[in-house]
């Protein structure tokens, strides 16, 4: 929602001395997933942590899927490096736990503890494996800059190549209740949820900033599906309360442009900027208001999904800007090849090009789709209404984008077995949910039938709801041996007709879940079994 826009900073030493990734993607619109996606490589659904709190998600559940000392920074750590850490790491990440075991792999460390990891005002963080530590009345921004820096100081001291994590809790909604007084959880019910809390120096920034007015901000009409298109459009009350939520996440976010600016001066005084790779990034992405939809995250749509990344250091081009397909799995293997460090075999993604001549290959030979998934609830950060609790429990969902000059398309298929389908070139604001019975659909999308892009489209997301390693990158040769698809477009050959129609799976859920659970995922990609049910000089595969 424009919020680089209003970070000087950022603009000023990132996206003018390097190369903005327009197309970068999560692939799982929630921060702990996410995370764990970033850190390891893999998707979701195959770290099997896929929440926020146990049993499906949080630290203890990345703990027990054994991923504690297979990560990055172990990983780093293997290959020279010091490594230093502070912020948030995980949810669910506590004082309760945070040494049971303590994180692996990190020189040192100062780590957001919950349940005050979104107290902006009240926050507590354990250094070095110590005691948990309360910093009540300073902001909790203003608190991790100053950890950032002493970090950044003893990595130059070491003289040893290093990483520096810098996770600030800005822009997330501020939470409170009774029971985190005392170091307590509380059940997400039961949880006040309001907006961002800004450094006192620039609560009075932005006054009259609005959230965009695009043409899905609060639509007159429904949209989407399932739970979604069932919401009621917002009243003028509710309109004003998320205007000023936006503008509270847009002066939080002043204090990270504070922390971009103090690190690239403490490196340039040390005279290592230009030999130091800078990464902004985010877990996901928020919608407020567009869609009808309360300040959250958790869905499939660009605002959730679609979110910054900036790369600069040596040989990225300055002043860029991209639109090859980037996505959190592909951050891990990334920065192990920036380290010299060997990539793994199971890694879901793939290293992202940082020089004029790489990203201009990439821009004609990289694949051009993204996987999206999301299991259990969504949430509401914004005011609790009668139309619109604090949870929508049926949020679980498999999702996919595939965007080239000719399409840019997004495709989902609910847990209820509900569909949507987004032309973007037409409908940017995902307004018009193609497979809906209600809309009017076309007879074609980029020149191709609907029906056939469909088919397509629901192949594709079959073998990608389930893939591994080399075939969450390249997914159309699991579906064509042969070598001869690469791309949507190629698919789309006439002569691919007769399988698609008649011998593909369609993709289906057997019943909505919270977490993770194969039996409730429905039909499952078999590559073995698939290519055994074709006579292998069948014209289909040649």
């Amino acid at each position: 929602m424009n919020s680089l826009d209003y970070m000087p900073f950022v603009h000023k030493h990132l996206i003018d001395h390097g190369t903005l990734f327009k197309r970068h993607f999560c692939t799982t619109a929630l921060c702990c997933p996410s995370r764990v996606t970033l850190w390891t490589g893999k998707a979701a659904h195959n770290t099997n942590v896929t929440n926020v709190v146990p049993p499906y998600g949080g630290y203890p559940k990345f703990v027990s899927q054994g991923l504690n000392d297979k990560y990055l920074p172990v990983w780093l750590q293997e290959s020279g490096y010091n490594t230093y850490y502070t912020g948030k790491l995980f949810n669910a990440h506590s004082v309760d736990n945070y040494d049971s075991p303590h994180a692996a792999g990190w020189t040192a460390s100062d780590f957001l503890l919950d349940p005050f990891t979104y107290s902006y005002e009240n926050s507590t963080y354990t250094r070095n494996q110590g005691t948990p530590v309360s910093y009540e009345g300073h902001h909790s921004v203003d608190v991790l800059a100053e950890k950032a820096l002493g970090f950044l100081d003893e990595a130059i001291e070491a003289k040893k190549p290093f990483f520096l994590g810098v996770a600030p809790v800005s822009p997330h909604a501020n939470l409170w209740s009774p029971a985190f007084k005392d170091g307590n959880h509380s059940d997400l019910e039961d949880i006040d949820f309001s907006p961002p809390v800004p450094a006192a120096r620039h609560a009075h920034l932005f006054k009259d900033v609005k959230v965009p007015r695009t043409a899905n901000f609060n639509p007159d009409k429904p949209s989407g599906a399932s739970w979604i298109r069932k919401l009621p459009k917002q009243s003028q009350e509710t309109v004003d309360y998320n205007d000023h939520f936006y503008r509270q996440r847009l002066r939080t976010l002043q204090s990270v442009d504070e922390i971009v600016d103090s690190i690239v001066r403490k490196l340039d005084a040390h005279r290592m900027l230009d030999n130091t790779y800078i990464i902004y990034t985010t877990d996901n992405g928020y919608h407020i208001g567009q869609h009808r939809m309360q300040p959250a995250k958790q869905c499939s749509f660009e605002e959730d999904i679609n979110i910054p990344l900036i790369i600069r250091g040596p040989g990225v081009p300055e002043k860029s800007t991209t639109d090859i397909i980037t996505t959190h799995t592909d951050l891990a293997p990334t920065l192990l090849e920036i380290a010299g460090a060997p990539l793994r075999g199971d890694f879901d993604g793939l290293a992202i090009p940082l020089t004029e001549s790489s990203l201009a290959e990439a821009s004609e030979t990289r694949h051009e789709h993204v996987t999206v998934e999301h299991w259990g609830f969504a949430s509401n950060e914004g005011q609790v209404l009668d139309s619109y609790p604090r949870l929508h429990m049926n949020n679980t969902y498999k999702a996919l984008r595939v965007i080239s000059k000719s399409y840019d398309l997004h495709y989902q298929v609910w847990c209820n077995n509900e569909r949507e389908l987004h032309d973007l070139k037409t409908d940017p604001g995902q307004m018009v949910n193609l497979l809906h019975p209600e809309e009017k659909a076309p007879t074609t999308i980029a020149g191709w039938p609907l029906d056939k892009v469909v088919a397509r489209l629901d192949s594709l997301l079959f073998v990608l709801k389930s893939c591994k390693a080399e075939t969450c990158i390249h997914p159309w040769r699991a579906l064509h041996p042969a070598g001869n698809v690469e791309s949507l477009r190629d698919a789309l050959s006439p002569r691919f007709d007769s399988f698609y129609e008649e011998k593909s799976r369609r993709i289906e859920f057997d019943r909505c879940e919270m977490g993770f659970l194969l039996e409730a995922e429905g039909p499952q990609f078999q590559h073995d079994s698939l290519l055994s049910s074709f006579d292998p000089k069948w014209h289909e595969w040649t």
